[in-house]
């Protein structure tokens, strides 16, 4: 719009516009005076029935478009011709337009007071769909809140989360932007900036809003902006090269072949309104004759502005006068260009549905067979009643309104691609149905070219993904999609990229290195395959070989003096129990079982009390031997090999009565300890009653105890082979071994719990052993002369 200053001293002069014709909305204007032309020479249409027509230039401004509206508001006249001629100033019933939705809003204000109906072929605000504010709006193209679902949902597809946003400062960019912000906030996506502009604005502001884009971080910009003002940007931009962006379009700019001269939005993207064809639109167009294009101000415009040259009769200084050679055919203008026919399709069906309310207000029947009432005095009520109804289709193309007055949403995703040539072309890629289910609403059917001709999609993402095995941790005073990767904590994975969460293994498994998958813990116990199991069960082996090989010596040397003089029966026996010990450590090796659990302790426990027994028995025979020796004493028939018998066999009992009662009540069981190793299983054997274990254990301890303190009152009786020193240190060590077991047991980790245990039992039976048999195999072995009685009864 002109804008004047008045100084009310006169009369405002009328608004003017100012500026270069839009040729597409000239070829817009022209569609519908095609249409128009079309119903009237129809005979199933409105037969006999004339549509008159105005067409307004607002400039794309809200004063002028309210002055408009005002002006054929007035224009009612309650006369009603019924000759052959048409009113000349009869009651508008219906309006076509606006092609901005701010000036729809504005229009819309002022005549849904009188019931006009107002359809427009490209006013796209969703806010313009609250029937409440705009009862008599209607739409033939989608609202901006299928756009903007659509839209966030491409952004989505392509893995796109971080990106820039500008938009028009009007109603169109700002409720679009809303609409787009709160889709993308559901579809996890964030916008580093989102700046708002006008081409009215001073240059240095929209110079501004360029910086932003150059600065920014994001590769991937979205434009909700009307053409005039992308133009403007996209002018700015091209001043100043910025970093390779690759830009999304709204249908408002992205199909407007105007702006494809800046190169560097080849590989641009967006929705479009579906391309279209319209029988004899082209002939109609270019069939300008001299006549027409005089007797109107809009036509010589363009016809001046195309050819270069003045229609009037005294040129202009810059121009020649048209000689009538111009040739419109080949003109290449926007306003001739039908090869992409989308929102001046928009035009053509508006211009049908208002056709088609009226038909069904004024005529009864269809096709061929109508009869319309021309004297009937036609309400723009009557017809906003019947537009609501409307559901026709024209060129195959589908024409309906719902209850917010909108059409379904179809948009085509439109991609801008240099051919060979080098010259940049909208190419349709994909199609976007929201009429279609949940999540196939969205077809990609071509390859798209990106940014600098790439082939491959630009990565625009604030942080990289996570990877599998970690999680997302926001970064403090940062949008979502700035994160940083954190590996999942011990115990716990996370199997999906950019996954906000670690999920913990279960408690028989554990995460593998990468942490993105839970795999079965490694069971331990100590087997026979591990290198301290075979070095155990070797020893344990040898052991009881050794104890064997001491038997048969003793066995074979019965009859001397060595083996009679140490009770040779209590000496076997002890050799066995000391055999059994060695082999009782076997049952500690190997996968914990119920009977092994059960086994191990029990014999133990038993094997061990007999061997004490035994070294007990031999303790006391030392003792009650030298005591005998004096006069008069008869100690030694009290003490005889009866109950020597009797004592070991007594001692054992009680143990044996223990470890019953310890398997009846609660005995041992295999357990899988998951809690001293989080990363693996332990095999093991639970003591089932603690008070069990330790009974036998202590039981145990004050049988070696009380042996050891008989062994020291007797270690200096006089005896050349003096057992009861042998049986003082065996019985010594015995102890010592036991009672660092304790602790170490309780101390010790998983296998080597068992391990602890086995090396108490070997080192034990091994000190019994080596003490009280090693001396007297050495003696019968190598010093034979000292194996006699005579050397035996030397006191010196």
């Amino acid at each position: 719009m002109h804008t004047v200053y008045n100084n009310y001293t006169s009369k405002p002069e009328t608004a003017k516009c100012k500026g270069s014709i839009i040729t597409s909305e000239l070829q817009s204007s022209r569609a519908m005076v095609f249409a128009i032309e079309e119903i009237n020479n129809s005979t199933e249409l409105l037969p006999g029935i004339r549509l008159g027509y105005q067409i307004y230039d607002s400039c794309a401004s809200v004063p002028v478009a309210v002055h408009v509206a005002f002006q054929f508001l007035n224009s009612f006249d309650p006369v009603f011709y019924t000759d052959s001629k048409c009113s000349q100033s009869g009651m508008v019933v219906a309006v076509v337009g606006e092609s901005g939705s701010t000036t729809s809003i504005s229009i819309s204000r002022v005549i849904s007071s009188f019931n006009i109906p107002q359809v427009s072929h490209f006013s796209t605000c969703a806010c313009l769909s609250d029937k409440q504010q705009y009862p008599s709006f209607f739409r033939t193209i989608p609202s901006d809140q299928f756009q903007a679902e659509a839209l966030a949902k491409l952004v989505k597809h392509f893995g796109w989360t971080w990106i820039g946003a500008v938009r028009s400062d009007s109603d169109y960019g700002n409720y679009g932007m809303a609409s787009f912000l709160e889709a993308a906030q559901k579809e996890g996506i964030c916008v580093e900036y989102s700046v708002s502009f006008h081409r009215t604005y001073p240059q240095s502001k929209i110079q501004k809003v360029a910086d932003v884009i150059r600065r920014s971080t994001a590769i991937v910009v979205l434009a909700l902006a009307s053409l005039g003002d992308m133009r403007a940007l996209l002018e700015e931009l091209s001043r100043e090269p910025s970093p390779p962006r690759q830009w999304i379009g709204s249908e408002s700019w992205v199909t407007n072949p105007e702006l494809m001269r800046y190169s560097f939005c080849a590989g641009a993207i967006g929705f479009g309104i579906q391309k279209s064809v319209i029988p004899g639109l082209r002939n109609f167009l270019v069939g300008l004759s001299p006549s027409q294009v005089a007797a109107s101000e809009i036509l010589t415009e363009f016809w001046e502005d195309a050819f270069n040259c003045t229609l009037k009769k005294i040129p202009a200084a810059d121009k020649k006068v048209c000689d009538g050679t111009e040739d419109i055919q080949n003109l290449q203008s926007q306003y001739t260009d039908t090869s992409q026919l989308r929102i001046t399709n928009m035009v053509y069906k508006a211009v049908y549905a208002i056709a088609h309310a009226i038909h069904n207000t004024v005529c009864q029947g269809k096709n061929a067979t109508a009869k319309c009432d021309k004297l009937t005095k036609l309400e723009s009520k009557q017809v906003l009643t019947e537009l609501k109804k409307v559901n026709f289709s024209q060129n195959g193309y589908d024409v309906s309104f719902d209850a917010n007055g909108d059409p379904v949403a179809i948009y085509e995703l439109v991609n801008w691609k240099k051919n060979k040539s080098g010259i940049t072309e909208i190419v349709t890629v994909g199609l976007y149905d929201a009429s279609l289910p949940a999540g196939q609403e969205f077809q990609i059917n071509r390859n798209i070219t990106w940014m600098e001709g790439r082939m491959q999609v630009p990565v625009s993402v604030c942080t990289d993904s996570c990877p599998p095995g970690t999680r997302k941790v926001l970064q403090k005073g940062k949008p979502i999609c700035c994160y940083d990767c954190t590996p999942c904590t011990e115990g716990e994975i996370s199997n999906t990229t950019d996954s906000t969460d670690c999920l913990p293994c279960h408690k028989e498994f554990w995460p593998n290195a990468k942490r993105d998958i839970c795999v079965p813990k490694p069971v331990e116990f100590l087997s026979f395959q591990d290198i301290l199991g075979i070095i155990l069960a070797t020893f344990s082996v040898l052991g009881a070989c050794l104890a064997i090989i001491t038997a048969a010596i003793f066995f074979h040397h019965r009859t001397t003096p060595i083996v009679k003089a140490h009770n040779s029966e209590l000496s076997f026996l002890l050799l066995i129990s000391l055999t059994l010990c060695f082999l009782c450590s076997l049952t500690f090796i190997g996968a914990p079982s119920d009977w092994s659990c059960m086994l191990r302790h029990t014999s133990f426990g038993i094997t061990f009390v007999l061997c004490i027994s035994c070294v007990l028995g031999k303790t006391f025979m030392v003792l009650m031997a030298f005591k005998a020796t004096l006069p008069g004493s008869n100690v030694m028939k009290w003490f005889g090999p009866p109950q020597q018998r009797m004592t070991v066999v007594s001692f054992t009992f009680i143990q044996v009565l223990i470890c019953t009662i310890w398997l009846l009540l609660s005995p041992p069981f295999p357990i899988k300890n998951l809690t001293t190793y989080k990363e693996k299983i332990i095999l093991e054997c639970a003591l089932g009653s603690q008070i069990g274990f330790w009974a036998v254990l202590g039981y145990l301890g004050l049988l070696a105890s009380f042996c050891f303190v008989l062994a020291v009152l007797a270690r200096k009786l006089p005896d050349n082979f003096n057992e009861a020193k042998l049986i003082t240190f065996s019985m010594l060590i015995f102890c010592a071994v036991w009672i660092t077991f304790i602790p170490a047991y309780v101390s010790s980790p998983g296998k080597f719990t068992v391990v602890v245990e086995i090396f108490a039992i070997l080192a034990s039976s091994f000190g019994l052993i080596v003490c009280i048999f090693a001396p007297k195999c050495f003696i019968i072995l190598f010093k034979p002369e000292k194996n006699t009685k005579k050397y035996l009864m030397n006191k010196n």
